[in-house]
Parts: structure tokens; C-alpha cells; sequence
């Protein structure tokens, strides 16, 4: 008899329940905030629903799921997520699906996609103000670039500690983009300057967008080698799209791996998430730095979009700098609805994916400049 009750005593202190801390309840409640973000509103949901939910099993005590050195969540974050492996991967996806021909047709709009990048410099300069280590304050403003991969690759490599903070501020906010845009473009812009229209794009040869990866990936490899793999992973998944002669493999990349590399993804930044780690000032800052990176980043690319529309006689709308945030394809999405508020027939889509598709190459670039200074 004595034995069946130690059985139930050892039973009972076992519970989880007699084990969930105050931070605990906190953390699995802002899981499924997440979660229900993702399936109510559809932010972002092939993301934040596996991140979110990850959120709620790390943070159920006793599990053992994030235990070293069998733990399943300790094991994606270790192997997949720390080594690289999936935000790689992801670029190899995202270039196979990715038109370059709207930038290759109108190369100057590549500068709006850098201009863009000032985002990451404001937040950053802000993080270090607010006491972040320069580290931490690169990771913190490469969210203004919009681009989760290159955030979770960065993070992973100089704050990995801020990973969780970093991925969900950056997934929601670019979420976000058709709330947080408009009021900034409308801002800087005017009416008559919302309603400029502009010439239909020149064809692009399938020589060029053939030569275009290879060239991309060996320039800046050479004048950045930090962001070689990035760029390289990108490059070589475009020109799996664009050679016509692996159909098969670009599908894959696009699909089958694309999927499985965006579950790992979504778990292994959800496992991150735990409360002891997670429920600091730090990471309230770094959620309020987000929005001043990704309103920045916008105002810097239509500041230099009105630079080239003065410059070009009022043949280029300013808006279309705005897409230089690298959340394709939803700022220029952005941009295109408020060129046809303005003006119904009024299409200026692939003039703004030129800037939107360079924001991308942009953030890589910036992502290995600063790796190479702080790495």
C-alpha cells in the first residue's frame, strides 16, 4: 500500500501543471495569439502558425522536447537552425521563385531597393542608443530589410540569444506592410504624384536573366564574401527557374523543399521561445524597434523614388521606392493599390517589383557587410 501511494505522490509531483510558472502561462497565451493571428487574419500564417504553436508545446514544463541531447525542438534549432542549414535553403527556395526581370528591365530601380536599406541602419543606430551591444543592434535593425531568412541568419550568428524576439518581430511586421505602409507614402507624397504613370517595361531576353544570377553571385561574393551564401543560395535557385532545363528541381525548390524548410523554420524559431528567455525588456524593445525599422525603410525609398522622379522629369512615382522593403510581393502590392486609388487605370505592379526584388539582394548585402565588421 505504501508503495502505490509513493507511486502517486512521484505521479503527482511529475505533473507539468504543479510546474507552470507564471511566465510560462504568459509565453503559451502570446502562442496562441500568435496562432490565432495566423488563422483569423492570415498574417503571416505559414510562419507564425508553426512558430506560434511551438511557442505553447516549449513552454509546457517537463516535456523535455528542447532538452539536450535528444529533445526534437533542441535538435532542429541545433542542427538545422544554428548551422544555417534552413535559412540557406530558404534563399535557395525564394530565388527559384523569384522574377528578377522587372529589375534587370529597369536597373536603376536597384537603387531603390537600397535606399530602402536605411531602415536597417536607423534601427540599429536606435538599438545602440537603448543599450543593445552593436551585435545585438545589427540583429535588431536588419528587420527593417523585411526579410525573415536573412533576419533568423544574422541573428543566428551574432545575437542568437534574441533569436525568438528578432523572427517574430519581422514576420509579423511584414504582416503588416499594407498597415504600416500607406500612411508613410501618403505622407511623403502628393496626390498628383501618387497618379504619375509610367512606361511599360522593356522585355527582358532569357539570356539575361540566365546571366544575371551567375554575374549577381560572383560580383558581390567577391566585394562581400560575408554574403556569399546567402546571395549564392539565392542566385543559384534563380537560375534553376530561369535556365528551363531543370524544371523538375525548380519545382521542388519551389514546393516540396520550399514546404519542409518552412516547417523546420517555424519550429525551430518557436522553440526559442521560452519564457525565461523570451519575457524581457529587451525583447519590448526590439518589438517597438521593428516598426521604427520598417517605417524608416520606407520612407527612405520614397524620399530617393521623389529624388528620381525630380531627376527624370516626373516620369518615375515615387511610390514604387516604397517596394525597396523587401516584402515580396506585398509592398508592391501596397504601392499598387494606392496608384489605383488614385488613378483606376494607372499600373505601375512590375515598375514596383523592380525595387521590391533589389530589397532583397540589398538586405543579403547588408546582412554580410555587417557580418564581416561584427562576426
Amino acid at each position: 500500500m505504501a508503495g502505490l501511494e509513493q507511486a502517486i505522490i512521484e505521479f503527482v509531483e511529475s505533473m507539468g501543471l504543479l510546474h507552470l510558472t507564471i511566465g510560462n502561462v504568459i509565453m503559451i497565451l502570446v502562442g496562441l495569439i500568435l496562432v490565432y493571428l495566423a488563422i483569423r487574419y492570415e498574417m503571416e500564417p505559414l510562419l507564425l502558425l508553426p512558430i506560434g504553436i511551438s511557442a505553447v508545446i516549449v513552454n509546457l514544463p517537463l516535456t523535455g522536447i528542447t532538452d539536450e541531447p535528444h529533445g526534437l525542438f533542441y535538435l532542429i534549432h541545433h542542427y538545422l537552425i544554428s548551422t544555417e542549414i534552413v535559412p540557406l535553403l530558404i534563399f535557395f527556395g525564394l530565388g527559384a521563385m523569384t522574377d528578377f526581370g522587372p529589375m534587370i528591365a529597369d536597373p536603376k530601380t536597384a537603387l531603390l531597393g537600397a535606399a530602402a536599406q536605411i531602415g536597417v541602419f536607423v534601427a540599429m543606430l536606435s538599438a545602440v542608443l537603448l543599450g543593445f551591444t552593436l551585435p545585438e543592434a545589427a540583429s535588431i535593425g536588419i528587420i527593417g530589410g523585411a526579410d525573415g531568412p536573412t533576419t533568423i541568419y544574422l541573428t543566428t550568428k551574432l545575437a542568437p540569444h534574441l533569436l525568438g524576439a528578432t523572427a517574430v518581430a519581422a514576420y509579423s511586421y511584414m504582416s503588416l506592410v499594407p498597415l504600416i505602409q500607406p500612411p508613410i507614402i501618403k505622407a511623403m507624397t502628393s496626390k498628383e504624384e501618387r497618379k504619375i504613370r509610367m512606361e511599360q517595361l522593356r522585355p527582358v531576353s532569357k539570356r539575361e536573366k540566365i546571366m544575371f544570377p551567375i554575374i549577381t553571385a560572383i560580383v558581390i561574393s567577391l566585394l562581400v564574401p560575408s554574403a556569399g551564401p546567402l546571395i549564392g543560395m539565392l542566385m543559384i535557385g534563380n537560375l534553376f527557374r530561369e535556365s528551363g532545363v531543370v524544371e523538375r528541381l525548380s519545382k521542388a525548390a519551389q514546393e516540396e523543399l520550399m514546404n519542409i524548410v518552412t516547417i523546420f523554420l517555424g519550429l525551430g524559431v518557436g522553440s526559442t521561445m521560452r519564457a525565461e528567455t523570451f519575457l524581457t525588456a529587451k525583447t519590448l524593445m526590439i518589438l517597438g524597434l521593428g516598426v521604427v525599422a520598417f517605417a524608416s525603410a520606407t520612407a527612405g525609398g520614397v524620399l530617393l523614388g521623389k529624388i528620381m522622379m525630380k531627376l527624370s522629369g516626373g516620369k518615375i512615382n515615387p511610390m514604387i521606392g516604397a517596394a525597396g522593403v523587401s516584402a515580396v510581393p506585398m509592398s508592391a502590392r501596397v504601392v499598387q493599390r494606392l496608384a489605383s486609388e488614385e488613378d483606376p487605370g494607372n499600373f505601375i505592379l512590375m515598375h514596383a517589383m523592380g525595387p521590391n526584388v533589389a530589397g532583397v539582394i540589398g538586405t543579403a548585402v547588408v546582412a554580410g557587410v555587417l557580418l564581416s565588421v561584427l562576426g
